[in-house]
Parts: C-alpha cells; structure tokens; sequence
C-alpha cells in the first residue's frame, strides 16, 4: 500500500515538474521571439530585406506547380508523377488535401517510393500513421461513390482512387528537413534529466520500502559480476522501460535502444538529393596537379552530346544547383532538356581532401582565385572530356572516323558568382597556353571579377585585409566552422530561426545589413546539407585576399604575391595579369546575367564585363532580372530558368558529327544496294 501511494505520489510530481520546464522553456522562447519582433518592427529597409526570406525551401511540394516553359519537352518521369499529382489535387481536392495539408506530419517523413530508382528506396517504409491515413482516403472515397445494384458487375475504380492507391508505392518526401533544432533538444535534454532524476528517487524510495527485494537485487548483481564480464560494444545501449497500451498486463518491459546515431542534424549530400528525387547519379574523384582531391558529380545521360557543367560560387557547393527540388533547379531543368549534366565541386572543403593525407591546415589552404581557375576547374573540365570521349565512342562507333582534334560534344558552362570569375579566367589562361578550354558557351550569373562599385562593409574588409595580410595570413589560413561541435549548432540554429519567425527575420535583416541591404534568403542557405556537423565548404584566407586586392585595384587580374619577385617568378612580370585585358581571347558566346537587387555584385560591375567583352569583339549578351545574389541558384524562378535553358538551345549539335554521321550512312545504303 505505502509502495503503491509513493509511486503515485512520484509520477504525479514527475509529470508536474516536465510540465513546468517545458512551459517555462517554451515561455523563454516565446519572449526572445516576442523581443526578436519588437527590434525588427524598428529596423529600417526590413521590407526589401525580408523579400527572400520565404524563397528558398529544399522540400518538393505534392502540390507542385506547373510545368515551366523549358520542361515543355522531355520530361523526367519523377516530374510528370508531380505534375499528374498536382493536377489531381485541383480536381479531388477533397480526397487529396489529407494528405498536402501538414508536410510536416510523421506520415511523410519516412514516406518512400518503391518504383523510382533510388538506391535508398528498399530500405525506406511507410509508418502506421500513413498507412491509416491512405486507408481512411479509400474507404471515405469509396463510399462516396453510389453504390452499383446487386448483382451488377462491379465498376472500375476512377483515375482519383487509383491514384491515391498508388500513393502507397509513389508518395515521396524523405528531402524533409530532418534536423532537430537547439529548442527541441533542450526539451528533450530536460525531459531525460527529469526521468534520470525521478529514476534514482524512485530506486531509493523502493529500497527504503522494500529492503529485502533490493538485497535480493543486488546479491544477484554481484553474483553477474562474478560470473564474468561481456565484451564492450561500440554503440553504447541502454534500457528503457516501456509499456504497450492495449496489453492485458501493461507490465514494463526492458528496451534496448542504441545511441550511436547521427546528432539529427541534416548531412544530406548532392547524392542524397538526387538519387531521392529518382535521378541517376554518378560521383568522379578527380585530382589536381597540385593534390587537391576534388568531387566531380554528375547527372548522367552517357550518350547525349550535349553535355553542361556547373560550377558554384564561394562558400557554397554543387548543392546549390538541385536545392530546390525537381521543378526549379537548374541541374535538373538541364537534364529533363536531354543534357548530360556535370556539378563541379572547388577545393576549400573542412574536410582536407588531399592526396597528402598528412598536409597540414595551414598549407591546405594556401591558395587563392588561381588555383580555383587554373587548375580546379581544367582538371575537371579535361575529365568530363575524357569521360565522354569513351562513352561516345562507344555507343556511337562512327565518332572513330571524325579527326582527333574534334570534339565529339558541345560542353556548356552555367556558373554563379565567384564560379563566373573563375570560368572566365579559365578560358583566357588556357587561350594564353594555347591549350582548348572545351567549351561552347558561358552563361554567368552575378559572376565576380569586379568589385570596386561595392558596399561599405566590403570597403572595409578590404582596408582591414590587404594591411594587416602578412600577420593575418599564418594565423587565421581560412576563414570556417572550426569544430564539429559548432557546425552541428549552427546546422542546429538554422532549424530554429526556420521554427520562429520573429528571431529568423531579425537574423535575415541583420545578415542584409552586412551585406549592403541584399534581399537574399541567408537565413534559408544557412540550413542547407552542406553546412553540416561533418564537413562545410569554407573560404581560404588568399581567396579573401584575392578578392579585396581586385577591389583595391578596380581590375579583374591575378593574385599579386607582394613583391616584384615573386610575381616576375609566377607571371613572368613585376605586375599581376590583368585579364581584362585579354577578354579579347574569349572565342565562344557569354551570356551576363545580373540581378536588379543584387548588392553583393551589383548590376554596375557585371556590365562593367559586359563592356570590356563588347568592345573586344567577344559575342556578348546582357541581361537584367529583378532578383538578389542567392536568387539565381537558391530560389525557384521560372523567368531565370527558361533564359538559361534558351541560351542553352542557342549552341548548335556537332555539325561535324552529323555529316560524318549521314555520309557513313549512306555509304552502308550503298554497300547493301550493291
């Protein structure tokens, strides 16, 4: 009896106590987000600002939008079940707004498809929650329909209710964010605490009630101990007790649960991405001259010749180019239009990836904008050359009878950023050593390479930087997430500033002001997979140092070592290349492309290209949209989409190839006719 009463008396005050923190916590919240809204209703320009704080999202929606222009042929049989999806939905919205109405819901997050090609498919399943949920969707759509008369043959099911059986084999929506943010962890962290606390007074409390049960208790925990030790294993287990409601005795029982798991944060890769929207993927190790391990990923359609390489900007990865799902990602528009797709990755990764295991940090990222240009993106560009020379020959024998020195595809180049600055320098320097550059045409997005019309807070970097570089230099060699730890938390915060909207847009605001009023959504790109607890791009300190001297010297030229000497041993000149000077060598199309809100690289510095490039003879466009820095790649416009896949059709097939193609041709006409 005293047993029993203590034990009631225990949960009672345990549950008290969980309810109190949690509501005390959640209170804490509350006001730092009531606090957070108070500080930005007072901030100015927080209207431009906060624009893009709602554009980027890396969940695909079921209900999709329409199909865009540039998908109007050739079109991926993951993105026609979307649009079939969608159209289904504005039709049965009663039937489908179930299962569209919380993305957020347990039923999805381990939702798989079993028919697309994912490797991952096999091993995902849908929960309960799920199932009844579908099943409720049947029976409700089943007996909404009149009933056919006894005796009658049965009617066939209606497009709407096969589909929602088929949702069962094609639902797909593990791209959900699966991270856990700071918050949830705290109140997860207290409730263990709580447990463990009221755990130990519940032991203490049996064994001053229950003596000889608890020496009993122990005499057999001694007597274990002395029958010998079983082996460690490398997951730590531990038991939990549960009870399944239902049973006819609801007695505790012992769980093992294992905790060597990931911290839940989101470490998904391109690959995760890719394979999970039902594309094939294929990962190239590619290595430098100088060392450098980098990731060539690749979408591939290996006997296409018309092949696109993307290429990214700093502090970001090949990621950019597929976050925004199927519909609005550019390597996925490239694809769905018949385009062997190539994401190319620069070096400058936490993780080191070197062909000397044991390089340290400080030469690691001993490297500026050239090493990104002349030897990052022609190591990449020489493999995808030497990869689709051999399938094509392959799978298309006549390509032997074309002359060595043709190229058996036409390679187009999209790049964004910093990765326009580095393409660029890629083709004079290879025009300058007379090698080929392998490409068709340029298509730059907000590319780098001028900057002297920039923000104040550049300008300051740039006073503060190019002083203080031989002191800063050997200490800080890269500017990163230094440890794990604080890439989780970071990964952890993204989560968080996604879950309140008051304290997200403050950040998104400040994070604008840093960046001269950018209307970007930093606070989005900041929860993107490659940001995660076990890698993370970061930016050496010679590419910072790169950027403020172009800055400084209002030219787009080589890095300047700072001395005479050493640039007459690397240059063969006391002074930097200028390669504005040799845009002259540019023998294939550019596309410029700025964004109107663009305050990282504004619309001045791009036509400041575009006129250099112009009076050289170079075929030239320029084109303005109405976006910001990170709209090109993190947001979905389909305005952006359709020019760049235009600017794609613009580059003609191997006419080369086509007439060596339909002389063999008819040549064998002529040997049957014989």
């Amino acid at each position: 009896m005293m047993q029993r009463l203590v034990d009631t008396v225990l949960a009672v005050t345990k549950e008290s106590v969980k309810t109190f923190t949690y509501e005390a916590l959640n209170n804490i919240v509350r006001l730092i987000n009531g606090i957070s809204a108070i500080l930005l209703t007072f901030l100015p320009g927080k209207a431009t600002i906060l624009e893009g704080i709602h554009g980027w999202e890396l969940r695909p929606a079921f209900r999709g939008p329409r199909f865009p222009r540039w998908m109007e042929n050739g079109v991926s049989s993951f993105n026609q079940f979307i649009h079939e999806l969608s159209m289904d939905s504005d039709t049965d919205t009663s039937s489908l707004d179930v299962l569209s109405g919380d993305e957020d819901s347990s039923g999805y997050e381990s939702a798989a498809s079993s028919a697309l090609p994912s490797p991952r498919a096999s091993r995902a399943s849908l929960n309960k929650h799920s199932w009844h949920q579908m099943n409720w969707i049947q029976y409700i759509m089943m007996f909404s329909k009149p009933s056919s008369t006894p005796g009658s043959p049965r009617p066939p099911c209606s497009h709407s209710a096969r589909r929602v059986r088929s949702l069962k084999d094609h639902v797909i929506h593990r791209a959900t964010d699966r991270r856990r943010g700071v918050i949830e962890d705290l109140h997860l962290f207290t409730e263990i605490c709580i447990e463990a606390i009221f755990d130990v007074v519940h032991k203490a409390a049996h064994l001053l009630l229950s003596p000889s049960e608890a020496f009993g208790t122990l005499k057999r925990l001694f007597s274990s101990h002395e029958s010998g030790i079983k082996e460690e294993h490398d997951a730590v287990d531990v038991s939990v007790s549960t009870a399944v409601l239902g049973k006819n005795d609801p007695k505790p029982s012992e769980r093992n649960s294992s905790f060597n798991q990931s911290m839940n944060t989101d470490a998904r890769t391109c690959q995760d991405v890719i394979t999970e929207l039902g594309y094939p993927y294929e990962a190239i190790h590619v290595i430098t001259a100088d060392g450098y391990i980098l990731l060539l990923e690749r979408i591939p359609r290996r006997d296409a010749q018309k092949v696109v390489y993307l290429q990214h900007g700093v502090l970001d990865s090949s990621m950019g180019w597929v976050s925004n799902g199927v519909v609005g990602s550019p390597a996925f528009a490239a694809y769905d239009q018949g385009y062997d797709v190539f994401l190319g990755n620069l070096r400058g990764l936490v993780s080191r990836e070197h062909v000397n295991k044991k390089i340290s940090s400080r030469q690691y990222w001993k490297y500026s904008i050239n090493e990104h240009g002349m030897h990052d993106v022609p190591a990449m560009i020489e493999k995808i050359h030497e990869v689709k020379t051999g399938e094509l020959k392959l799978s298309k024998p006549d390509l032997g009878e074309e002359t060595n020195e043709d190229q058996p595809y036409k390679l187009c180049a999209i790049c964004h950023s910093l990765g326009g600055a580095v393409m660029i320098m890629h083709v004079i320097t290879r025009r300058i050593e007379g090698k080929p550059h392998r490409l068709s045409r340029l298509i730059c997005l907000s590319p780098a390479g001028f900057h002297y019309d920039s923000n104040p807070v550049f300008s300051v970097v740039e006073h503060v930087l190019l002083p203080l570089a031989p002191i800063l230099s050997p200490i800080v060699p890269a500017f990163y997430i230094p440890t794990r730890f604080f890439r989780m938390l970071v990964n952890k915060l993204a989560r968080d500033l996604h879950n309140l909207p008051a304290v997200g847009g403050l950040v998104q605001t400040l994070m604008g002001y840093v960046v001269g009023g950018d209307s970007s959504n930093w606070v989005g790109v900041l929860g993107l997979p490659h940001y995660n607890m076990n890698d993370m791009p970061g930016v050496s300190f010679r590419v910072a140092l790169h950027l403020a001297q172009i800055k400084r010297a209002r030219k787009f030229r080589l890095f300047d070592y700072g001395s005479a000497s050493a640039n007459m041993e690397a240059y063969g000149s006391p002074e930097p290349l200028d390669l504005g000077e040799y845009y002259g060598l540019i023998d294939i199309p550019v596309n410029l492309v700025a964004g109107q809100k663009d305050r990282v690289i504004r619309p001045s510095m791009v036509r400041r290209h575009y006129k250099l490039m112009k009076d050289a003879g170079v075929i030239v466009s320029y084109r303005e949209f109405e976006y910001a820095h990170l709209d090109f790649t993190f947001s979905h416009h389909e305005e952006l989409l359709s020019y760049v896949m235009a600017c794609l059709l613009l580059v003609e097939p191997n006419t080369k190839h086509l007439a060596t193609r339909s002389s063999l041709q008819s040549r064998k006409k002529g040997q049957v006719s014989n």
